[in-house]
């Protein structure tokens, strides 16, 4: 997926259908002169309404599509006939798509499930009809409600990658490379920082026709939460991770101290990504013999860990092993 088309957040104009207004008929025919009210009522305004679609894997398709309008709602008609329901206008997003309102950001609902639907804006109510307003009293009414008026807003929408492991890393930790060595995945990798510019997500097949998504989110720097580097576009992907891969190459001066810095970066955007589980899993690991890996174990933080090395295609069989078992525990 080319950066261009990976769009993970829009801001959208949405406006619901007004209700139809109530009848205010009397009934009239060859046989009556004057009858009582038959005015019927309108019909509601059209709602806009958000669908998950698990084909969908951007809001690409929303980037142009700044403005979404649902129909009014047909007047009632005589012989108690009710208007027509305005059209509704649905919007079809990714699943794990947040909507929220633009003004005062607060969430209003997420969408999480192919085939889901749940009402971004109501339509108005129709009015009622003159029927309803009869009384012993007051048999003739020549008055009806109007129907409601829609509503209208601007809204959010920000996708929230669904993936059951995020790999987690500063640039060149080798996220990609694993991603590549362990799926279908193809993404762009080079030697310098930042080549993920986008999220990538790849299904790891694992025993008796098993499997898992993985998600390779660009790499963290220090201040990504503050908006530094592409951290701070990115963290929101981190957040449907079922659990955390934090990476970090064999080759680096302090790896205790780097995975201290991605996990302060998390806890600053949002405390309760610590409560996920979470796996160090030191990278380049071909680099290393024997005596190397229990000298950096030793100094490790209190944290399960594991060694490998994706281009030699080394520890990546126990690395699944562990993964799948710490996603079914």
């Amino acid at each position: 997926m080319s950066n261009a088309n990976f769009v993970d957040y829009v801001k959208i104009f949405c406006r619901s259908g007004k209700g139809g207004s109530g009848s205010a008929h009397l009934l009239r025919d060859k046989l009556t002169r004057k009858g009582g009210p038959d005015g019927g009522d309108g019909g509601r305004g059209g709602h806009v309404i958000l669908k998950g679609n698990d084909q969908f894997w951007t809001l690409l398709h929303l980037k142009y599509r700044k403005h979404v309008f649902a129909s009014n709602g047909d007047g009632g008609g005589s012989s108690l006939k009710t208007g027509a329901s305005g059209g509704d206008s649905y919007i079809e997003v990714p699943l794990g798509t947040v909507a929220r309102d633009a003004e005062t950001n607060e969430i209003i609902f997420e969408i999480t499930g192919h085939d889901e639907e749940k009402i971004l804006i109501s339509g108005g109510r129709g009015g009622l009809g003159n029927d309803h307003f009869k009384s012993s009293t007051h048999q003739t009414p020549r008055y009806a409600q109007p129907g409601e008026p829609g509503q209208e807003g601007w809204f959010i929408l920000e996708l929230k990658l669904l993936a059951d492991v995020g790999l987690v890393g500063f640039p060149n930790a080798g996220k990609s490379t694993l991603l590549s060595a362990m799926s279908a995945a193809k993404p762009k990798i080079a030697d310098y920082p930042f080549t993920t510019l986008v999220p990538n997500l790849g299904i790891v097949k694992y025993r008796d026709d098993r499997s898992f998504v993985m998600a390779d989110i660009p790499g963290i720097i220090e201040g990504a939460s503050e908006g530094k580097g592409l951290g701070h576009r990115f963290l929101r992907h981190i957040e449907r991770n079922s659990m955390l891969l934090f990476m970090v190459p064999a080759d680096s001066k302090e790896i205790k101290d780097e995975y201290q810095v991605l996990l302060k970066e998390l806890e600053k955007y949002n405390p309760e990504l610590l409560d996920k589980q979470r796996l160090l899993v030191i990278t380049k690991s071909d680099l290393l013999d024997e005596e190397l890996k229990e000298e950096i174990s030793s100094d490790l933080p209190a944290i399960r860990y594991h060694f490998i090395s994706s281009v030699a295609n080394l520890g990546l069989v126990t690395l699944n092993d562990i993964i799948w078992t710490m996603l079914t525990s």
